[in-house]
């Protein structure tokens, strides 16, 4: 019988997580798990974290007050002073000791993973993870019930919380793994232990932790490193960066990309503008057509690694084009919306950083007609350390070759922005730093008309989508 909340007990909870249980009854039984004292419900337990800014140990007796059965806490917390608070309780849980609540959450996601029967699926990528995971969950849900996490759930934190919603009707759990140092990848692959790995890219992402380009490739391969034999690998196969640090390790792995190489790719590459791209899939010796309703040359990458996946699990052809054809985007993730007057703007505000940027803007000449006029909007792009100030020049290059009329900038090093567009030739009355979403939504407005294309991206900081709510 696989692990169930409303049915795991308190005791069960100390051998996976090395704890020991220092008050409360083993056998009272947890109806879930939350790290959130605010919003935990009757009987579940609540596992005390510390975070950047609040530490989740400051929140035990607010947690006991809102229902919780159980409490997970560090040792180093657990004192005679914090006893005499607890114990005189009417209502005392489960108290369970361990060394490191993460490691300890981590710890325990890893055993409940192991108590259920389903293939999980890990992706990572310094861009396209999350549109590539909820692909292949689009695809693998035509047959089977399949978990994904949800937002930003891709952490040390957010992953293991995932891993522990898996109940006995899950046939598949499908997981994107972030990272910004070494080190974390590794880990994550350890908790969730997959079926299939991928690697969507190695890009200039969260660079600032990571040295440079190559370290980011060796923080994003030791998912390769750490899965168990077993597993099987699917990685770009355009990425020559990523096959040859690949290289270091002795497993097998399968390629999707655009070159003829690859066990997976595309040919006949067909534009539909905003309404989405075509083209043959070729496996092997197979070929067929598929029509994605998302824009971008991205897109159909993304539909590649899914389809690798898909195919690593055994999904029929007939499943896999489905469920590439019925994905409709991720809002802020490239989302093509229609305002009024026939002006699209692409919410592309999610994040970005440059390998991001780069595939974004390759796509975005090709969604407006002929004599239209583009406007474009970056915010800063975080988390580049040393290479911050020339990335930032080379975004502003990177939209002055696109072509665009009109240019806003926001954040930190918005200036380099304008700055590399102005050196580039755009003219500088088009291109101007903006203080607030306010002057941006108020400066986009002025400009755009009738056919306009409007291109807003950043980093998740800038929270570039208010800029969005404004237009639309």
């Amino acid at each position: 019988m696989p692990a169930a909340w409303g049915q795991t007990t308190a005791g069960e909870i100390v051998s996976p997580t090395n704890g020991k249980l220092i008050s409360g009854d083993s056998g009272i039984v947890l109806s879930g798990i939350s790290t959130d004292s605010r919003n935990i419900n009757q009987g579940e337990l609540f596992w005390a974290l510390k975070g950047e800014r609040f530490d989740g140990h400051d929140f035990v007796l607010k947690a006991i007050e809102n229902g919780a059965a159980g409490i997970v806490v560090q040792k180093d917390w657990w004192n005679r002073e914090v006893a005499t608070k607890l114990l005189p309780n009417s209502r005392i849980p489960a108290i369970i000791n361990v060394n490191d609540t993460l490691k300890a959450l981590g710890d325990f996601a890893a055993w409940w993973r192991q108590q259920h029967n389903v293939r999980v699926v890990a992706i990572t990528g310094s861009s396209g993870k999350t549109t590539t995971k909820e692909m292949v969950a689009n695809i693998l849900e035509q047959e089977n019930l399949t978990l994904k996490n949800q937002g930003n759930f891709n952490n040390l934190i957010g992953l293991p919380l995932t891993l522990l919603q898996l109940e006995e009707c899950h046939q598949n759990a499908v997981l994107e793994m972030g990272m910004n140092h070494a080190g974390e990848i590794g880990r994550l692959t350890k908790i969730a232990d997959p079926d299939v790995g991928v690697i969507t890219n190695v890009g200039m992402a969260h660079i600032e932790g990571l040295g440079d380009i190559k370290g980011i490739a060796r923080a994003k391969t030791e998912l390769i490193e750490k899965v168990s034999s077993k597993s099987e690998m699917v990685l770009n196969g355009d990425d020559q960066l990523l096959l040859k640090t690949a290289s270091r390790f002795k497993k097998q792995w399968i390629t999707f990309g655009l070159g003829e190489r690859n066990d997976v790719r595309a040919e006949g590459i067909r534009n539909l503008g905003i309404g989405g791209m075509s083209f043959d899939l070729l496996v092997r010796e197979d070929s067929l057509p598929v029509r994605l309703k998302v824009p971008g040359l991205q897109n159909v990458l993304n539909a590649l690694a899914a389809v690798a996946v898909s195919l690593c699990l055994d999904t029929s052809f007939e499943n896999i084009v489905k469920g590439l054809g019925d994905f409709a985007g991720l809002k802020g993730r490239f989302m093509v919306i229609s305002l009024q007057n026939g002006i699209t703007l692409v919410d592309d505000t999610y994040n970005a950083n440059p390998s991001s940027l780069k595939a974004a803007l390759s796509s975005i000449g090709s969604l407006v007609d002929e004599g239209r006029k583009i406007i474009v909007c970056l915010g800063e792009m975080m988390e580049l350390g040393d290479v911050t100030v020339p990335e930032h020049r080379q975004a502003g290059r990177s939209v002055a070759e696109l072509g665009t009329y009109y240019f806003l900038a926001m954040g930190e090093h918005a200036h380099e922005m304008i700055n590399g567009a102005i050196d580039s030739g755009m003219p500088s009355n088009r291109a101007h730093v903006v203080s607030s979403h306010k002057e941006m939504v108020s400066k986009i407005k002025g400009e755009m008309h009738e056919g306009d294309l409007v291109f807003i991206k950043g980093s998740r900081k800038m929270a570039l989508e208010k800029v969005v709510e404004g237009l639309e």
